[in-house]
């Protein structure tokens, strides 16, 4: 596979967030402020990237060579947990106001289920490393352009009257729902 088109199809074509409704607790809550939409794009570009490039070295160098690829969930499961602690640490170090704007949901990446769906998908799609790498940015790169997007339309939302019923949760909801129908009109761009 190209790897232009990899890319591409991580960032629009198969967005992973409006065509497999992957990540959607970060977005929904994160995707009210702008400052934080961007911290958390970052840090899921961060753990992606770097879990995805950790399982593809754990699953091709230790499991496949002592047979137990049956293993592979768990093995990711827990390698995603300690790579997103080490993570935190980072973060509450060297950025705490990005630390406490984000809250609960930096640690929340650890349950975010596109952190396992990408270095799953890596290895069920038979990836090489070099397209494991690129998957592994093209993805996260697609949730943060969605989660910037979507933090800036819902800046607008706020400034403008929305009847009670809609406002909230309920309005932000349908603009997914029309950014998810806009955006698959890329589904035949490759």
């Amino acid at each position: 596979m190209n790897l232009f088109t990899l890319l591409i199809s991580g960032l629009l074509i198969n967005n992973i967030i409006l065509t497999k409704f992957l990540g959607m607790c970060p977005f929904m809550g994160v995707s009210t402020k702008l400052e934080s939409a961007v911290g958390m794009g970052l840090a899921v570009i961060f753990v992606i990237f770097g879990a995805s490039i950790l399982a593809w070295g754990l699953y091709h160098f230790i499991l496949v060579p002592f047979e137990l690829e049956f293993m592979e969930l768990i093995c990711f499961i827990l390698l995603i947990a300690a790579f997103v602690q080490f993570v935190e640490l980072f973060v509450k170090k060297f950025s705490p106001e990005l630390y406490k704007s984000l809250g609960i949901y930096l640690p929340l990446i650890t349950t975010n289920c596109a952190v396992l769906y990408v270095a799953m998908d890596n290895i069920t799609q038979k990836y090489t490393l070099a397209q494991t790498m690129v998957n592994s940015i093209a993805v996260p790169a697609g949730f943060m352009m969605m989660l910037v997007i979507f933090a800036t339309i819902r800046k607008r939302l706020n400034q403008n009257d929305i009847p009670k019923a809609f406002q909230g949760n309920p309005i932000a909801f349908i603009c997914a729902a029309i950014m998810a129908i806009a955006f698959s009109a890329f589904a035949g761009l490759v």
